[in-house]
């Protein structure tokens, strides 16, 4: 088993990776295969399901179909041009993808939100059509965005392509404990481990590259966040609070009546600052997910900017070890909200930020392990109930609790004694188990908990 650290963070755009990155990324593939076919297509038609069409609007999903089947991608989006070309398109009624020529399409006639029953394979689908000079569909194809920005065709789903196929790596571990085992005979670290498996995939010093861009990307988001004011996008008029908090705590560091606790204040700011430019539709990675964006970059600039010793040459080491745990959970449970719940994004993201935290501390495989699983613990049977419309103002909320979870996780498992009775293999289980339980109105349908109980202003 194989994901790449470039798999578990991706450059993109808020506010979702399920329902904005993916869906660009299924159009961008869509329009791939239309280049491919030997006949002439005229037209596009699109039509979003299940979770995608219940929270699209909140998540700009439409916009993002539009963009992607136009040619737009995330990882190098460009919002003047995107708002520039949505006017042209909202007016002209046409897209002009490269090498396809101009293609009908009226939003508001051939972009369709469907909300009957979910389709078959994923809660988050959606159907891309090829239409001719007459209208007609002559093809179509079934996407499914499965969380992360990871996106699979329905045939790719059937035939269990959510899973690596190139060449072996030189440490494929499937589980917390091959990983351990593998650590332990090896003598490398899981970092090291990671780097290894990615460097027989690629050159190292794209390898490195990515890395710093991954961190860069992170990092000015958190700063954007802290300078910005004013209001978030919904209907809910949220106001935005990473500025003001941050300010507050500025003015107050030195101080002999700060309490000791504002340390928390600082890190749910970090995660609130990247979740809010998120939420404005900002450039974010996915760390696991857009909804759990704030919680890694939170705990690694808590670490910067506050723990004596922490060195940014130590960033990769703490990337690569969190995506070593996000692989693991993303193979065995998910990382998507759709399936899961909250849990598989706050719940892996904490896990992860954890595992990164106690590794550029010092801590053994074994101490790694032990904090990534009383994170992801202390997040089982967490739901996610965005609000249909409307921005996601709980996750904002949680990735500040995720990422003040993961250091304390961190900090717990570098203290133990290494002895705990919970593996993260169990952890992870039960996580699957309790996504599988769990009601579908309280994963990401905006059918239940605050899609009820907000009224949509």
């Amino acid at each position: 088993m194989f994901l790449s650290v470039f798999d578990m963070f991706k450059v993109g755009i808020g506010p979702s990776s399920s329902h904005t990155i993916g869906p660009m990324v299924a159009a961008a593939r869509f329009l791939d295969h239309l280049r491919a076919q030997p006949f002439e297509v005229a037209g596009v038609r699109a039509s979003l399901h299940g979770s995608l069409a219940f929270t699209g609007i909140g998540h700009a999903t439409d916009r993002a179909v539009i963009l992607g089947l136009a040619g737009f991608r995330a990882d190098d989006y460009d919002a003047d041009k995107a708002e520039a070309e949505l006017a042209r398109i909202t007016a002209e009624h046409t897209v002009s993808p490269e090498g396809l020529g101009t293609l009908a399409f009226h939003p508001k006639d051939d972009l369709l939100f469907d909300y009957g029953p979910a389709l078959p394979g994923h809660a988050n689908g959606l159907i891309l059509r090829g239409t001719d000079a007459q209208g007609d569909v002559i093809t179509e194809v079934i996407y499914y965005s499965i969380g992360g920005g990871f996106v699979l065709t329905d045939t790719e789903l059937k035939g269990g392509k959510d899973s690596d196929t190139g060449a072996p790596v030189p440490f494929p571990f499937q589980s917390a404990q091959q990983m351990l085992d593998m650590a332990n005979m090896s003598g490398k670290t899981i970092a090291e481990m990671k780097r290894t498996n990615e460097l027989s995939r690629m050159p190292g010093a794209d390898l490195d590259k990515g890395l710093a861009r991954i961190w860069e990307v992170m990092n000015t988001c958190i700063n954007r966040g802290l300078e910005t004011p004013g209001i978030l996008p919904g209907g809910l008029q949220v106001r935005r609070r990473a500025k003001g908090i941050y300010d507050a705590l500025q003015a107050e560091r030195g101080m002999n009546l700060t309490a000791p606790h504002t340390i928390n204040d600082f890190m749910s700011t970090y995660a609130m600052a990247v979740n809010e430019e998120n939420a404005a539709g900002g450039q974010v990675v996915t760390a696991p997910t857009n909804g759990a964006a704030g919680v890694i970059p939170a705990t690694i600039r808590y670490w910067l900017d506050h723990v004596p010793g922490a060195t940014a040459t130590r960033v990769p080491e703490f990337l690569l070890t969190a995506a070593a745990i996000g692989g693991l959970i993303k193979y065995n449970a998910s990382i998507s909200g759709a399936e899961c719940g909250c849990q598989a994004e706050v719940g892996s993201a904490a896990a992860m930020a954890a595992a990164g935290l106690a590794a550029v501390l010092g801590g053994t495989p074994e101490q790694i392990e032990n904090a990534a699983e009383i994170a992801l613990e202390h997040h089982l049977g967490m739901t996610c109930d965005p609000v249909k419309g409307l921005v996601q103002v709980p996750c904002i909320e949680r990735n500040g609790l995720g990422a003040i979870k993961a250091v304390s996780a961190a900090s717990l498992a570098l203290r133990g004694d290494g002895v705990h009775l919970v593996s993260l293999d169990v952890a992870i289980e039960t996580m699957r188990q309790t996504g599988v339980d769990m009601s579908e109105k309280y994963k990401e349908t905006a059918l239940g908990g605050l899609a009820v109980n907000v009224p949509n202003c």
